[in-house]
C-alpha cells in the first residue's frame, strides 16, 4: 500500500498529461506516419497508374512541414542518382520490390553499395544523402515517400 494519494484529475496538469502531438515531429513519428499510410491500402491503392514512359507519381497529402507523395515504377524505371536537398525522407515500399544504390563514398558511383528493397521495407534517408531507385525486377512496385520539410529540391548526380 502506498501513502501518496491525488487529487484532483492528474490530467488537468500540462507537466504530467502534455497534450497529444497533432502532427509528427520526429523521424519515428513520420516512419510511423508512412505505416500508418501504407495499412491503408483502400486510400492509396485506388490511386496507383502506371506510365511506360517515367515513374508515376502523385501527391497523397501534406502536413505541417511534411509531404507524403505515392510512386509507382514499372520493371526498369529508376530515379537516376540524387538527393533530397535539405529534406529527410521516409520512403516504404507497398507493393514489389526496388533496389536502392549508394555511393560507399561521397562522390563515389551511386551503384556502389545496393539494397534491395521489399515489400514492407522502410528506409529513412537523412538530408543530401545521395542515392539511386530502381526497380530491377519483371513486377511493377508501388512506393510512399514521406518528406520532412516538404521536397523542394532533387540534385542529380552522374553515376
Amino acid at each position: 500500500m502506498s501513502d501518496v494519494s491525488i487529487a484532483g484529475d492528474p490530467l488537468a496538469w500540462p507537466h504530467l498529461a502534455p497534450a497529444p502531438l497533432t502532427h509528427p515531429t520526429t523521424v519515428g513519428d513520420f516512419a510511423a506516419l508512412a505505416r500508418k499510410v501504407a495499412a491503408d491500402r483502400e486510400r492509396w491503392e485506388p490511386l496507383v497508374r502506371y506510365d511506360a514512359l517515367t515513374r508515376w507519381y502523385a501527391r497523397l497529402s501534406t502536413g505541417p512541414g511534411y509531404e507524403v507523395w505515392l510512386l509507382s515504377w514499372l520493371p526498369g524505371q529508376g530515379s537516376g542518382a540524387h538527393d533530397h536537398g535539405r529534406s529527410s525522407a521516409v520512403m516504404t515500399v507497398l507493393q514489389g520490390e526496388l533496389t536502392e544504390r549508394s555511393p560507399r563514398t561521397p562522390g563515389g558511383p551511386a551503384d556502389a553499395t545496393a539494397r534491395t528493397l521489399a515489400a514492407g521495407s522502410q528506409r529513412v534517408i537523412a538530408p543530401g544523402y545521395v542515392h539511386h531507385v530502381v526497380n530491377d525486377t519483371l513486377e511493377p512496385a508501388v512506393s510512399l515517400h514521406v518528406y520532412f520539410p516538404g521536397l523542394t529540391e532533387m540534385n542529380p548526380y552522374q553515376g
